[in-house]
């Protein structure tokens, strides 16, 4: 079999194939984008702005076409993956908005006489090496930004997603984006490695494991490129006091098992006060264990198949091996092919592997804590540092929790709140970047100083 398959997880078959690039192939398609540059960089922002904007419009066109592609090719249940769509059209349209804040001048104070601006100008060539998980809203926050300020697109997809890989391409080459703007690349990870090393390449972004993070920002560094790296997470959800338990529970839910539990940024880790956590857990364990798990284009489908049979494969070995070590299974862990149901662990101590690693799938696991600098101290105790959840009645606390969190981003009494405009990333292995919102624009370019007496 390809590399490059769409094999839908619900039923195991194989739906199509697609052959990855020869080697003059991804030279020629390096070439390309190299010539869109010189076209794409010189294009006035307000024509590359429209071109943007009717990418997203594309996107709202195709809406149903485009979220069938993905249950197919990852699982995801239909009305999450309509959702998607829109959301992908929603971050494009907002660097469209914003083309001139964007591309504009920064004036400086100076102290002599004289003016001096920062001048925001594109690098060059970009490769975007994409995971499955979020087939279009992963591409939108990558491709949308660093095309506003008129870089070029190289677009390594995950090879599980080349249909909708393909589809993202017809939509800019359908906007009127020129040649070689943005291109879309099957290529094997060694082929990977020679683009990262050709001097017609100025960058790269990886979304994806800590280990393709690792592996890529080591060649690129070899090779003195920019890298910009968005990897996993293990977010704490933190739980000291609520005037309303079943609407915090029912936001524990909702942040668990978005996108079939795959999401970087979900709430994995639930720490929760001594005079809450019972009640909490009750709640909690049947509200995951009630997620219906089935077809996921059913209309009542709450969890579909995780994106492969391997990847439900290694969820059920991490719950098993965390029960085997001393961890208790409240509800769920019994895998069904790539079916796995809503999951509670509690019991899990610091001498388990579960305690560090990553739950990729629909698995929560449950802390109890006793103080606010206990849950403090908990939720940072991860190598990771992505996204986190703080709900309390109490504003103040909120506050300092919010200073003492070791995170990206911090969310104060809601869950799913991501919009275009808030920036996106996080610290330690979690990454180096920020991606969507203002700040995603700035990542690949020249902020150049401009001095004139």
């Amino acid at each position: 079999m390809s590399d490059y398959a769409v094999v839908n997880p619900a039923t195991g078959e194989t739906l199509a194939e697609y052959d990855t690039l020869s080697d003059a192939g991804v030279d020629a398609a390096v070439a390309a984008a190299h010539d869109g540059y010189r076209v794409w960089s010189r294009t006035v922002p307000a024509e590359r702005a429209a071109a943007i904007r009717r990418v997203a419009e594309l996107h709202r066109e195709r809406r149903d076409e485009l979220a069938a592609i993905i249950v197919r090719e990852m699982g995801k249940p239909l009305e999450a993956a309509l959702g998607e769509v829109d959301f992908a059209a929603d971050i494009t349209e907002f660097y469209a908005d914003n083309i001139d804040k964007i591309t504009g001048d920064t004036p400086l104070d100076i102290l002599g006489e004289g003016t001096a601006v920062i001048r925001r100008s594109p690098l060059g060539v970009l490769l975007g090496i994409m995971p499955w998980n979020f087939p279009y809203y992963q591409v939108a926050r990558f491709a949308a930004p660093n095309l506003a300020v008129g870089n070029t697109i190289l677009l390594k997809h995950a090879p599980q997603c080349p249909e909708s890989a393909e589809a993202l391409q017809a939509m800019y080459r359908d906007a009127g984006f020129p040649e070689g703007a943005y291109v879309n690349i099957r290529v094997t990870n060694d082929q990977a490695a020679t683009i990262i090393a050709d001097p017609r390449v100025q960058g790269v972004s990886v979304t994806g494991s800590e280990r393709a993070g690792a592996a890529v920002a080591a060649l690129a560094g070899q090779h003195l490129k920019k890298v910009a790296l968005e990897l996993g997470g293990s977010d704490p959800f933190i739980l000291l006091s609520t005037d309303d338990l079943d609407a915090a529970v029912q936001a524990a839910v909702d942040a668990r098992l978005d996108n079939n539990g795959q999401s970087c940024n979900a709430a994995k880790r639930f720490i929760v006060i001594d005079d809450l956590y019972d009640a909490f857990v009750e709640k909690f364990s049947a509200a995951l264990g009630e997620a219906k798990v089935g077809d996921p284009f059913a209309d009542d489908t709450v969890l579909g198949p995780l994106s492969s049979l391997a990847a439900a494969e290694r969820l059920d070995e991490q719950v098993q091996r965390a029960v085997a070590q001393g961890a208790t299974v409240v509800v769920g862990g019994t895998r069904d092919g790539a079916f796995y149901p809503g999951t509670v662990l509690t019991g899990v101590t610091s001498d388990m592997d579960a305690y560090g690693e990553e739950f990729f799938g629909p698995v929560g696991t449950v802390y109890r804590v006793s103080s606010e600098d206990e849950a403090v101290e908990l939720a940072n105790d991860t190598g990771y540092g992505l996204g986190s959840y703080v709900f309390t009645t109490d504003a103040e606390q909120a506050q300092r929790i919010a200073d003492k969190i070791e995170a990206g981003m911090v969310y104060v009494n809601v869950v799913l709140a991501d919009s275009p405009e808030l920036p996106f990333g996080g610290v330690k292995r979690s990454g180096t970047s920020r991606e969507m919102g203002l700040l995603a624009a700035d990542e690949f370019v020249n902020k150049k100083l401009v001095r004139t007496a």
